[in-house]
Protein backbone atom coordinates (compact mmCIF):
# COMPACT_ATOMS: atom_id res chain seq x y z
CA UNK A 1 0.00 0.00 0.00
CA UNK A 2 1.38 3.81 -0.99
CA UNK A 3 0.46 5.39 1.85
CA UNK A 4 1.99 8.78 0.62
CA UNK A 5 0.01 8.37 -2.27
CA UNK A 6 -3.26 7.54 -0.44
CA UNK A 7 -2.64 10.54 2.17
CA UNK A 8 -1.97 13.19 -0.38
CA UNK A 9 -5.48 12.34 -2.52
CA UNK A 10 -7.33 11.91 0.89
CA UNK A 11 -5.99 15.30 1.19
CA UNK A 12 -6.85 16.36 -1.86
CA UNK A 13 -10.53 15.35 -1.23
CA UNK A 14 -10.30 17.28 2.32
CA UNK A 15 -9.55 20.47 0.14
CA UNK A 16 -12.65 20.18 -2.35
CA UNK A 17 -14.69 19.53 0.57
CA UNK A 18 -13.58 22.72 2.32
CA UNK A 19 -14.88 24.57 -0.76
CA UNK A 20 -18.37 22.51 -0.75
CA UNK A 21 -18.75 23.74 2.95
CA UNK A 22 -19.06 27.60 1.37
CA UNK A 23 -21.60 27.30 -0.76
CA UNK A 24 -24.47 26.94 1.80
CA UNK A 25 -22.83 30.40 3.60
CA UNK A 26 -24.78 33.50 0.95
CA UNK A 27 -28.04 31.18 1.88
CA UNK A 28 -27.38 31.50 5.61
CA UNK A 29 -26.73 35.55 4.87
CA UNK A 30 -29.39 35.67 3.08
CA UNK A 31 -32.12 34.43 4.88
CA UNK A 32 -30.19 35.35 8.30
CA UNK A 33 -30.06 32.56 9.79
CA UNK A 34 -27.32 32.51 11.96
CA UNK A 35 -25.48 29.60 11.08
CA UNK A 36 -22.71 30.77 8.42
CA UNK A 37 -20.37 30.71 10.89
CA UNK A 38 -20.62 26.43 11.55
CA UNK A 39 -19.62 26.56 7.92
CA UNK A 40 -16.95 28.62 7.85
CA UNK A 41 -15.26 27.05 10.66
CA UNK A 42 -16.01 23.70 9.14
CA UNK A 43 -14.53 24.68 6.03
CA UNK A 44 -11.25 26.19 8.01
CA UNK A 45 -11.17 22.47 9.59
CA UNK A 46 -11.05 20.65 6.22
CA UNK A 47 -8.79 23.63 4.61
CA UNK A 48 -6.31 22.45 7.59
CA UNK A 49 -6.56 19.01 7.31
CA UNK A 50 -6.12 18.53 3.91
CA UNK A 51 -3.69 21.21 3.62
CA UNK A 52 -1.05 19.39 5.71
CA UNK A 53 -1.82 16.03 4.23
CA UNK A 54 -1.54 17.46 0.69
CA UNK A 55 1.88 19.20 1.25
CA UNK A 56 3.13 16.91 3.61
CA UNK A 57 2.65 13.62 0.95
CA UNK A 58 4.42 13.72 -2.37
CA UNK A 59 3.64 11.15 -5.28
CA UNK A 60 2.58 11.11 -8.74
CA UNK A 61 2.11 8.24 -10.10
CA UNK A 62 0.02 5.56 -10.90
CA UNK A 63 -2.45 4.26 -8.89
CA UNK A 64 -3.12 0.51 -8.24
CA UNK A 65 -6.26 -1.39 -7.46
CA UNK A 66 -5.85 -1.00 -3.91
CA UNK A 67 -4.94 2.29 -3.20
CA UNK A 68 -8.03 2.96 -5.90
CA UNK A 69 -10.54 0.53 -2.95
CA UNK A 70 -8.79 2.11 -0.04
CA UNK A 71 -9.13 5.95 -1.67
CA UNK A 72 -12.79 5.74 -2.42
CA UNK A 73 -13.52 3.75 1.13
CA UNK A 74 -11.74 5.72 3.18
CA UNK A 75 -12.71 9.27 1.33
CA UNK A 76 -16.33 8.69 1.41
CA UNK A 77 -15.70 7.62 5.29
CA UNK A 78 -13.89 10.89 5.56
CA UNK A 79 -16.97 12.63 4.39
CA UNK A 80 -18.90 11.25 6.33
CA UNK A 81 -17.04 12.49 9.50
CA UNK A 82 -16.12 16.09 8.06
CA UNK A 83 -19.33 16.80 6.58
CA UNK A 84 -21.00 16.43 10.10
CA UNK A 85 -19.18 19.18 11.26
CA UNK A 86 -21.84 22.02 10.14
CA UNK A 87 -24.86 20.16 12.23
CA UNK A 88 -22.94 19.94 15.16
CA UNK A 89 -21.12 23.16 15.28
CA UNK A 90 -24.72 24.91 14.31
CA UNK A 91 -26.64 22.43 17.27
CA UNK A 92 -28.64 21.48 14.97
CA UNK A 93 -27.61 17.91 15.70
CA UNK A 94 -25.91 18.29 18.94
CA UNK A 95 -25.08 14.49 18.90
CA UNK A 96 -21.70 13.58 17.04
CA UNK A 97 -23.51 9.79 16.10
CA UNK A 98 -26.79 11.41 14.74
CA UNK A 99 -24.77 13.95 13.29
CA UNK A 100 -22.49 11.27 11.24
CA UNK A 101 -25.97 9.19 10.65
CA UNK A 102 -27.28 12.00 8.81
CA UNK A 103 -24.34 12.93 6.86
CA UNK A 104 -23.77 9.62 5.58
CA UNK A 105 -27.44 8.94 4.86
CA UNK A 106 -26.90 12.24 2.89
CA UNK A 107 -23.33 11.40 0.81
CA UNK A 108 -24.61 7.52 -0.01
CA UNK A 109 -28.27 9.06 -1.28
CA UNK A 110 -29.48 7.13 1.56
CA UNK A 111 -32.41 9.53 2.85
CA UNK A 112 -32.43 7.79 6.10
CA UNK A 113 -32.49 10.66 8.76
CA UNK A 114 -33.22 11.56 12.93
CA UNK A 115 -34.49 14.77 12.18
CA UNK A 116 -38.02 14.73 13.83
CA UNK A 117 -38.48 18.10 12.79
CA UNK A 118 -37.03 19.16 9.86
CA UNK A 119 -38.72 22.45 8.71
CA UNK A 120 -37.27 23.71 12.19
CA UNK A 121 -34.12 23.79 11.29
CA UNK A 122 -31.76 26.71 9.51
CA UNK A 123 -32.39 26.82 5.47
CA UNK A 124 -28.60 26.40 4.91
CA UNK A 125 -28.04 23.80 6.75
CA UNK A 126 -31.07 22.34 4.93
CA UNK A 127 -29.87 23.08 1.92
CA UNK A 128 -26.46 21.74 2.81
CA UNK A 129 -28.31 18.13 3.69
CA UNK A 130 -29.54 18.39 -0.08
CA UNK A 131 -26.17 19.12 -1.43
CA UNK A 132 -24.11 16.29 0.15
CA UNK A 133 -27.30 13.80 -1.88
CA UNK A 134 -26.34 15.79 -4.45
CA UNK A 135 -22.20 15.50 -4.53
CA UNK A 136 -22.77 11.59 -3.68
CA UNK A 137 -25.02 10.97 -6.33
CA UNK A 138 -22.80 10.77 -8.95
CA UNK A 139 -20.06 10.50 -7.07
CA UNK A 140 -17.13 12.28 -5.13
CA UNK A 141 -14.64 10.28 -6.70
CA UNK A 142 -15.85 11.34 -10.09
CA UNK A 143 -16.31 14.55 -9.66
CA UNK A 144 -12.93 14.59 -8.30
CA UNK A 145 -11.67 13.29 -11.43
CA UNK A 146 -13.49 15.56 -13.52
CA UNK A 147 -12.24 18.85 -11.54
CA UNK A 148 -9.13 17.98 -9.73
CA UNK A 149 -6.40 17.03 -12.46
CA UNK A 150 -3.83 18.31 -9.36
CA UNK A 151 -4.10 14.59 -7.65
CA UNK A 152 -1.91 13.79 -10.80
CA UNK A 153 -2.55 10.14 -10.73
CA UNK A 154 -4.49 7.80 -12.84
CA UNK A 155 -8.15 7.63 -12.32
CA UNK A 156 -9.57 4.50 -13.86
CA UNK A 157 -9.19 2.69 -10.63
CA UNK A 158 -11.19 5.19 -8.52
CA UNK A 159 -13.49 5.51 -10.97
CA UNK A 160 -14.04 1.51 -10.93
CA UNK A 161 -14.27 1.14 -7.34
CA UNK A 162 -16.88 4.08 -7.10
CA UNK A 163 -19.45 3.72 -9.98
CA UNK A 164 -22.50 1.72 -9.19
CA UNK A 165 -23.03 -1.58 -11.66
CA UNK A 166 -21.41 -4.42 -12.62
CA UNK A 167 -19.17 -2.55 -14.97
CA UNK A 168 -17.94 0.84 -15.86
CA UNK A 169 -18.80 2.48 -18.87
CA UNK A 170 -16.06 4.67 -20.34
CA UNK A 171 -17.46 7.40 -22.81
CA UNK A 172 -14.44 8.52 -23.38
CA UNK A 173 -10.67 7.37 -23.52
CA UNK A 174 -9.52 9.38 -20.60
CA UNK A 175 -10.80 8.74 -17.72
CA UNK A 176 -10.87 12.74 -16.97
CA UNK A 177 -13.00 13.32 -19.73
CA UNK A 178 -15.85 10.38 -18.84
CA UNK A 179 -16.19 12.12 -15.61
CA UNK A 180 -16.64 15.48 -17.14
CA UNK A 181 -19.18 14.56 -19.46
CA UNK A 182 -21.11 12.68 -16.93
CA UNK A 183 -21.14 15.74 -14.55
CA UNK A 184 -22.36 17.96 -17.16
CA UNK A 185 -25.49 15.43 -17.97
CA UNK A 186 -26.29 15.75 -14.12
CA UNK A 187 -25.64 19.22 -13.98
CA UNK A 188 -27.92 19.85 -16.90
CA UNK A 189 -30.63 17.65 -15.43
CA UNK A 190 -30.84 19.54 -12.08
CA UNK A 191 -30.91 22.82 -13.82
CA UNK A 192 -33.75 21.23 -15.59
CA UNK A 193 -35.32 20.31 -12.76
CA UNK A 194 -35.23 23.58 -10.39
CA UNK A 195 -36.88 25.65 -14.09
CA UNK A 196 -39.71 23.23 -14.23
CA UNK A 197 -40.35 22.99 -10.37
CA UNK A 198 -40.14 26.95 -10.04
CA UNK A 199 -42.63 27.04 -13.02
CA UNK A 200 -44.77 25.23 -11.18
CA UNK A 201 -45.18 27.30 -7.94
CA UNK A 202 -42.48 26.07 -5.91
CA UNK A 203 -40.18 28.79 -4.23
CA UNK A 204 -36.28 28.47 -5.62
CA UNK A 205 -34.72 27.02 -2.18
CA UNK A 206 -37.51 24.52 -2.09
CA UNK A 207 -36.84 23.54 -5.89
CA UNK A 208 -33.19 22.97 -5.62
CA UNK A 209 -33.49 20.70 -2.71
CA UNK A 210 -35.43 19.10 -4.21
CA UNK A 211 -33.73 18.72 -7.23
CA UNK A 212 -30.29 18.04 -5.50
CA UNK A 213 -31.78 15.38 -3.88
CA UNK A 214 -34.11 13.82 -7.17
CA UNK A 215 -31.11 13.54 -9.28
CA UNK A 216 -29.36 12.19 -6.63
CA UNK A 217 -31.93 9.71 -6.37
CA UNK A 218 -31.46 11.06 -2.52
CA UNK A 219 -34.65 12.10 -1.37
CA UNK A 220 -33.43 14.62 2.22
CA UNK A 221 -36.72 17.26 1.49
CA UNK A 222 -37.21 20.61 3.30
CA UNK A 223 -40.25 19.68 4.13
CA UNK A 224 -41.80 16.96 7.05
CA UNK A 225 -43.99 15.67 4.80
CA UNK A 226 -41.65 15.54 1.91
CA UNK A 227 -43.36 15.68 -1.61
CA UNK A 228 -46.87 15.65 0.47
CA UNK A 229 -46.27 19.07 1.77
CA UNK A 230 -47.31 20.09 -1.76
CA UNK A 231 -50.84 19.66 -3.08
CA UNK A 232 -50.03 20.16 -6.75
CA UNK A 233 -50.35 17.30 -9.22
CA UNK A 234 -47.88 19.46 -11.79
CA UNK A 235 -45.43 19.29 -8.94
CA UNK A 236 -45.39 15.28 -8.14
CA UNK A 237 -45.79 14.25 -11.91
CA UNK A 238 -42.38 16.76 -12.30
CA UNK A 239 -40.42 15.00 -9.71
CA UNK A 240 -41.92 11.64 -10.45
CA UNK A 241 -40.03 11.90 -14.36
CA UNK A 242 -36.94 13.23 -12.64
CA UNK A 243 -36.66 10.34 -10.21
CA UNK A 244 -37.62 7.73 -13.14
CA UNK A 245 -34.52 9.82 -15.15
CA UNK A 246 -32.49 9.60 -12.36
CA UNK A 247 -32.50 5.89 -12.14
CA UNK A 248 -31.35 5.04 -15.70
CA UNK A 249 -27.73 4.58 -16.83
CA UNK A 250 -26.58 8.32 -17.41
CA UNK A 251 -24.16 7.29 -20.19
CA UNK A 252 -27.50 6.66 -22.14
CA UNK A 253 -28.67 10.51 -20.96
CA UNK A 254 -25.59 11.48 -22.51
CA UNK A 255 -26.29 9.17 -25.87
CA UNK A 256 -29.92 10.77 -26.27
CA UNK A 257 -28.43 14.74 -25.93
CA UNK A 258 -26.07 13.49 -28.72
CA UNK A 259 -28.72 12.55 -30.70
CA UNK A 260 -27.80 9.32 -30.78
CA UNK A 261 -31.57 7.51 -29.42
CA UNK A 262 -30.89 3.89 -30.78
CA UNK A 263 -28.59 3.04 -27.95
CA UNK A 264 -31.33 3.88 -25.91
CA UNK A 265 -33.41 1.37 -27.89
CA UNK A 266 -30.77 -0.87 -28.29
CA UNK A 267 -30.13 -1.13 -24.10
CA UNK A 268 -31.78 -4.32 -22.38
CA UNK A 269 -31.68 -3.01 -19.21
CA UNK A 270 -33.71 0.02 -19.69
CA UNK A 271 -36.41 -1.89 -22.02
CA UNK A 272 -36.48 -4.25 -18.21
CA UNK A 273 -36.60 -0.97 -15.91
CA UNK A 274 -39.01 0.37 -18.23
CA UNK A 275 -41.17 -2.72 -17.61
CA UNK A 276 -40.64 -3.54 -14.08
CA UNK A 277 -41.69 0.49 -13.64
CA UNK A 278 -45.16 -0.39 -15.39
CA UNK A 279 -46.06 -3.25 -14.43
CA UNK A 280 -45.22 -2.26 -10.61
CA UNK A 281 -47.89 0.71 -11.56
CA UNK A 282 -50.28 -1.11 -13.10
CA UNK A 283 -50.53 -3.75 -10.07
CA UNK A 284 -50.97 -0.97 -7.78
CA UNK A 285 -53.22 1.02 -9.43
CA UNK A 286 -55.68 -1.70 -9.92
CA UNK A 287 -55.00 -2.67 -6.04
CA UNK A 288 -55.91 0.79 -4.70
CA UNK A 289 -58.73 1.43 -7.11
CA UNK A 290 -61.37 2.02 -4.77
CA UNK A 291 -59.91 1.05 -1.65
CA UNK A 292 -57.60 3.62 -1.23
CA UNK A 293 -58.15 6.04 -3.88
CA UNK A 294 -61.73 7.20 -5.31
CA UNK A 295 -60.53 9.32 -8.45
CA UNK A 296 -58.37 7.42 -10.73
CA UNK A 297 -55.92 10.29 -11.85
CA UNK A 298 -55.07 10.84 -7.67
CA UNK A 299 -54.52 7.15 -7.35
CA UNK A 300 -52.28 6.92 -10.80
CA UNK A 301 -50.25 10.00 -9.37
CA UNK A 302 -49.43 8.35 -5.86
CA UNK A 303 -48.97 4.87 -7.11
CA UNK A 304 -46.62 6.19 -9.60
CA UNK A 305 -44.83 8.40 -7.74
CA UNK A 306 -44.06 5.57 -4.71
CA UNK A 307 -42.85 3.27 -7.34
CA UNK A 308 -40.69 5.31 -9.07
CA UNK A 309 -39.02 6.90 -5.42
CA UNK A 310 -38.72 3.09 -4.67
CA UNK A 311 -37.42 1.73 -7.25
CA UNK A 312 -34.52 4.24 -8.07
CA UNK A 313 -34.16 4.45 -4.18
CA UNK A 314 -34.50 8.20 -4.13
CA UNK A 315 -37.04 7.57 -1.05
CA UNK A 316 -39.26 10.92 -1.36
CA UNK A 317 -43.13 10.24 0.01
CA UNK A 318 -46.56 11.52 -0.81
CA UNK A 319 -48.65 9.01 1.03
CA UNK A 320 -48.32 6.36 3.82
CA UNK A 321 -48.07 3.17 1.74
CA UNK A 322 -48.29 1.53 5.21
CA UNK A 323 -51.98 1.88 4.80
CA UNK A 324 -52.04 0.43 1.78
CA UNK A 325 -52.92 -3.48 0.67
CA UNK A 326 -50.27 -5.61 1.69
CA UNK A 327 -49.72 -7.05 -1.42
CA UNK A 328 -48.73 -3.31 -2.67
CA UNK A 329 -46.61 -3.34 0.24
CA UNK A 330 -44.34 -6.16 -0.93
CA UNK A 331 -44.09 -5.34 -4.09
CA UNK A 332 -42.40 -1.80 -2.92
CA UNK A 333 -40.08 -3.83 -0.20
CA UNK A 334 -39.29 -5.77 -3.57
CA UNK A 335 -38.42 -2.49 -5.67
CA UNK A 336 -36.05 -1.51 -2.95
CA UNK A 337 -34.24 -4.95 -3.45
CA UNK A 338 -34.54 -4.01 -7.17
CA UNK A 339 -32.93 -0.62 -7.34
CA UNK A 340 -32.53 1.73 -10.51
CA UNK A 341 -30.16 0.92 -13.62
CA UNK A 342 -25.91 0.31 -13.28
CA UNK A 343 -24.25 3.78 -14.11
CA UNK A 344 -27.23 5.81 -12.54
CA UNK A 345 -27.77 7.39 -9.18
CA UNK A 346 -29.94 4.86 -8.00
CA UNK A 347 -28.51 1.95 -5.10
CA UNK A 348 -30.29 -1.55 -4.62
CA UNK A 349 -28.92 -5.04 -6.23
CA UNK A 350 -29.59 -2.81 -9.74
CA UNK A 351 -31.72 -4.19 -12.65
CA UNK A 352 -28.83 -5.22 -14.49
CA UNK A 353 -27.70 -7.96 -12.06
CA UNK A 354 -31.19 -9.28 -11.86
CA UNK A 355 -31.36 -9.77 -15.30
CA UNK A 356 -28.25 -11.32 -15.62
CA UNK A 357 -29.14 -13.56 -12.74
CA UNK A 358 -32.41 -15.15 -14.33
CA UNK A 359 -30.11 -15.58 -17.68
CA UNK A 360 -28.09 -17.05 -15.47
CA UNK A 361 -30.65 -19.66 -14.42
CA UNK A 362 -32.00 -19.86 -17.46
CA UNK A 363 -28.53 -21.54 -19.42
CA UNK A 364 -28.14 -23.69 -16.25
CA UNK A 365 -31.50 -25.08 -16.93
CA UNK A 366 -30.97 -25.79 -20.22
CA UNK A 367 -27.76 -26.97 -20.24
CA UNK A 368 -29.57 -29.68 -17.51
CA UNK A 369 -31.67 -30.65 -20.98
CA UNK A 370 -29.23 -30.04 -23.62
CA UNK A 371 -25.80 -30.97 -21.98
CA UNK A 372 -23.32 -30.83 -25.29
CA UNK A 373 -25.02 -27.23 -25.85
CA UNK A 374 -23.06 -24.41 -25.89
CA UNK A 375 -24.88 -21.37 -24.73
CA UNK A 376 -23.25 -18.03 -23.52
CA UNK A 377 -25.54 -15.54 -20.88
CA UNK A 378 -25.53 -12.10 -22.97
CA UNK A 379 -26.72 -8.39 -22.12
CA UNK A 380 -28.35 -7.26 -24.89
CA UNK A 381 -26.45 -8.44 -27.99
CA UNK A 382 -22.64 -8.82 -26.24
CA UNK A 383 -21.92 -12.13 -24.12
CA UNK A 384 -21.15 -11.16 -20.45
CA UNK A 385 -17.37 -12.60 -19.55
CA UNK A 386 -17.33 -15.31 -16.72
CA UNK A 387 -15.65 -12.69 -14.39
CA UNK A 388 -18.35 -10.59 -14.42
CA UNK A 389 -20.93 -13.39 -14.09
CA UNK A 390 -18.48 -14.35 -11.38
CA UNK A 391 -18.38 -10.92 -9.69
CA UNK A 392 -22.11 -10.82 -10.07
CA UNK A 393 -22.94 -13.92 -8.13
CA UNK A 394 -20.86 -13.06 -5.60
CA UNK A 395 -22.61 -9.70 -4.64
CA UNK A 396 -25.57 -11.16 -4.76
CA UNK A 397 -24.90 -13.13 -2.35
CA UNK A 398 -23.32 -11.05 -0.22
CA UNK A 399 -26.05 -8.56 -0.21
CA UNK A 400 -28.06 -11.61 1.00
CA UNK A 401 -25.46 -12.60 3.30
CA UNK A 402 -25.12 -9.03 4.97
CA UNK A 403 -29.01 -8.24 4.96
CA UNK A 404 -29.38 -11.18 7.18
CA UNK A 405 -26.68 -10.70 9.77
CA UNK A 406 -27.80 -7.02 9.59
CA UNK A 407 -31.09 -7.69 10.19
CA UNK A 408 -30.02 -9.84 13.18
CA UNK A 409 -28.12 -7.31 14.91
CA UNK A 410 -30.77 -4.31 14.73
CA UNK A 411 -33.27 -7.95 16.18
CA UNK A 412 -30.66 -7.80 19.19
CA UNK A 413 -30.81 -3.84 19.29
CA UNK A 414 -34.21 -3.85 20.23
CA UNK A 415 -36.19 -3.73 17.11
CA UNK A 416 -39.05 -5.65 15.86
CA UNK A 417 -38.68 -8.01 12.76
CA UNK A 418 -40.40 -5.93 10.38
CA UNK A 419 -38.96 -2.40 11.22
CA UNK A 420 -35.19 -4.58 11.87
CA UNK A 421 -35.31 -5.81 8.55
CA UNK A 422 -37.32 -2.75 6.50
CA UNK A 423 -34.32 -0.55 7.93
CA UNK A 424 -31.62 -2.79 7.17
CA UNK A 425 -32.62 -2.94 3.16
CA UNK A 426 -33.49 0.75 3.18
CA UNK A 427 -30.09 1.35 4.28
CA UNK A 428 -28.20 -1.10 2.38
CA UNK A 429 -30.14 -0.39 -0.64
CA UNK A 430 -29.88 3.47 0.13
CA UNK A 431 -33.62 3.90 0.25
CA UNK A 432 -34.17 5.61 3.12
CA UNK A 433 -37.86 4.77 4.17
CA UNK A 434 -38.91 1.56 5.13
CA UNK A 435 -42.13 -0.19 6.83
CA UNK A 436 -42.66 -0.59 10.70
CA UNK A 437 -41.20 2.29 13.09
CA UNK A 438 -39.33 3.46 10.03
CA UNK A 439 -41.99 4.45 7.43
CA UNK A 440 -42.62 6.76 5.26
CA UNK A 441 -43.68 9.38 8.04
CA UNK A 442 -41.64 7.62 10.95
CA UNK A 443 -37.55 8.35 11.04
CA UNK A 444 -34.76 6.89 12.75
CA UNK A 445 -34.78 9.03 15.70
CA UNK A 446 -35.90 5.85 18.25
CA UNK A 447 -33.15 3.87 16.32
CA UNK A 448 -30.47 2.78 19.35
CA UNK A 449 -26.77 3.77 19.22
CA UNK A 450 -25.64 0.21 18.10
CA UNK A 451 -28.88 0.22 15.51
CA UNK A 452 -27.26 3.35 13.94
CA UNK A 453 -23.56 2.91 14.01
CA UNK A 454 -24.98 -0.99 12.40
CA UNK A 455 -27.05 1.14 9.34
CA UNK A 456 -24.03 3.77 8.75
CA UNK A 457 -21.91 0.60 7.71
CA UNK A 458 -25.08 -0.65 5.81
CA UNK A 459 -25.15 2.91 3.94
CA UNK A 460 -21.67 2.99 2.93
CA UNK A 461 -21.66 -0.98 2.41
CA UNK A 462 -24.54 -0.39 -0.43
CA UNK A 463 -23.43 2.68 -1.89
CA UNK A 464 -20.27 1.50 -2.75
CA UNK A 465 -21.72 -2.09 -3.74
CA UNK A 466 -19.43 -4.16 -0.72
CA UNK A 467 -16.51 -5.66 -2.12
CA UNK A 468 -15.05 -1.88 -2.26
CA UNK A 469 -15.48 -1.90 1.12
CA UNK A 470 -15.25 -5.45 2.51
CA UNK A 471 -11.71 -6.03 0.72
CA UNK A 472 -10.18 -4.01 3.46
CA UNK A 473 -11.02 -6.40 5.52
CA UNK A 474 -9.02 -8.85 4.19
CA UNK A 475 -5.03 -8.59 6.20
CA UNK A 476 -3.30 -9.74 2.56
CA UNK A 477 -4.74 -6.21 1.07
CA UNK A 478 -2.63 -4.29 3.42
CA UNK A 479 0.30 -6.76 2.73
CA UNK A 480 3.00 -5.71 -0.31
Amino acid sequence: MNLPLLLRILGALSLFLAAALLVPVPFSLYFRDGAWSAFVLAAAVCLAFGGVLFRAFSARQEISVREGFAVVTLGWSLYALLGALPFVLSGAIPSVLDAVFETMSGFTTTGASILTDIEALPKSILLWRSFTQWLGGMGIIVLSLAILPMLGVGGMQLFKAEVPGPTADRLKPRIQDTAKLLWEVYLLLTVAQVILLVLGGMSFFDSLCHAFSTLSSGGFSPRNASMGAYDSAYLQWIVTLFMFLAGVNFSLHYYLLRGRPRELARNEELRIYLGITLVAIAILVFTNQGAIYQSFSDNLRHSAFQVASILTTTGFATADYEKWPLLNQYILISLMFIGGCAGSTAGGIKVARILLLFKHAHVQIYRLIHPRAVRLVKLGERPVDKEVMQSILGFFALFIGIFVVASLLMAASGMDLVSGGAAVIATLGNVGPGLGSVGPVDNYAHVSPFGKSVLIACMLLGRLELFTVLVLFFPTFWRK
